[in-house]
């Protein structure tokens, strides 16, 4: 996916709404998961990102800090972000479901 046109968003632009069932994508463009929870706000975020499942079974949650994440917005104005993290790194991150 090209990111180069996407709208770039800001600390001030997120919410917890707008952040959720977002798409992830690691450095070399490749789908992590999907946000599926997100707590705290501002620089303080963080978010809940599904990860490891195939077909909706398996995979676990990891949380990550939002300063993790360059989150945008595309031509059909649907969110997501990517992160400097491999999938590999993520994936490594302990299950935290904040339960």
């Amino acid at each position: 996916m090209n990111h180069e046109n996407h709208t770039r968003l800001t600390l001030t632009d997120l919410d917890s709404t707008m952040l959720e069932g977002a798409t992830i994508y690691d450095q070399m463009d490749e789908n992590v998961g999907s946000v599926s929870h997100v707590y705290g706000t501002g620089a303080g975020m963080e978010v809940m990102l599904d990860v490891g499942t195939f077909l909706g079974m398996g995979g676990k949650t990891v949380s990550i800090p939002v300063s993790a994440l360059s989150v945008m917005r595309d031509e059909d104005g649907d969110v997501h972000a990517t992160t400097t993290w491999t999938k590999a790194q993520i994936e490594a991150l302990p299950d935290d479901d904040h339960s």
